[in-house]
């Protein structure tokens, strides 16, 4: 489940004069009130976490069950390995 960061529009407790977080589902709708207040929020946009780069390897790309493709000299993508759809068209 992802986390959110939001803060309130105008702050009027200790929790949403500062960012916090809520966990939520991508499905679930927005929060529109602080939790403890009721105060309106906003939720923040954030940094992204930090990908460690071993975990972006071939190998184990590959063990997760991704599909990798590469451009070649003739501007067309091929599939390097992965069940993914094979390409058909020039990018």
């Amino acid at each position: 489940m992802p986390i959110y960061e939001y803060r309130a529009i105008e702050a009027s407790c200790a929790k949403c004069a500062q960012r916090f977080e809520a966990f939520e589902k991508m499905s679930d709708p927005h929060l529109e009130k602080c939790p403890e207040c009721g105060a309106p929020v906003r939720r923040v946009i954030s940094a992204p976490a930090n990908v460690v780069k071993d975990s972006m390897g071939n190998s184990n790309l590959k063990r997760l069950g991704f599909t990798k493709y590469q451009k070649n000299k003739d501007g067309f993508y091929e599939k390097k390995f992965g069940g993914g759809p094979d390409p058909k068209m020039p990018v």
